[in-house]
């Protein structure tokens, strides 16, 4: 293929018998490639040049765009939910509360506004109304603290921080919530 391009891009080339340019017959390495092209055609039934020219492969250009476009919506995501993943892992991380505790005013109206209210299974959490967000040490994992909603019936339920930020990501910024969503947090969780 290339003996083709480079043949057929020198005007009145004669080297060994090769003879290229106007009006000359293509170099016999052309007329194989033409042919088996041609040939592959005919059995596939795709034409092959129109293949090549609508690629989904993107060019480096248009890669290096897409992926400028890519960062700068993942930054804005990022920013969007920083001011509450970080309250999240103080709440859970610091010693602010101890096991068992219940949230501040403030902190439990942020945590049921911007991360409860995105859970997957907001009303089986909240089945009968809230009383108070508390921290407290999971009941099957104890190395790991977690929120919980207790309920004015008196039961309490864990609820998990990262599905409601997922499920915030998915709806905020559908179009790229699952790429997000594979590359900042560990596991998946339904």
């Amino acid at each position: 293929m290339a003996a083709c391009l480079l043949l057929s891009g020198i005007q009145g080339l004669n080297y060994q018998g090769i003879t290229g340019g106007i009006g000359a017959r293509p170099h016999p390495v052309c007329r194989s490639i033409a042919y088996w092209r041609q040939a592959e055609e005919k059995v596939s039934g795709v034409n092959m040049g129109s293949l090549r020219a609508n690629s989904p492969t993107p060019s480096p250009r248009e890669a290096t765009w897409d992926y400028r476009k890519w960062r700068n919506k993942e930054a804005e995501i990022l920013r969007d939910i920083e001011p509450i993943l970080l309250l999240t892992k103080h709440i859970l991380h610091s010693p602010r509360y101890m096991d068992g505790e219940r949230l501040t005013v403030e902190d439990e109206k942020a945590v049921a506004d911007n991360l409860l209210a995105y859970h997957p299974r907001f009303q089986d959490k909240v089945a009968c109304g809230i009383q108070s967000i508390m921290v407290d040490r999971h009941p099957q994992y104890q190395n790991s603290r977690c929120l919980f909603v207790v309920r004015t019936d008196g039961g309490w339920i864990d609820f998990s921080y990262q599905k409601c930020l997922r499920e915030y990501i998915r709806l905020k910024y559908p179009a790229h919530a699952q790429r997000f969503i594979r590359e900042h947090f560990k596991r998946e969780s339904s």
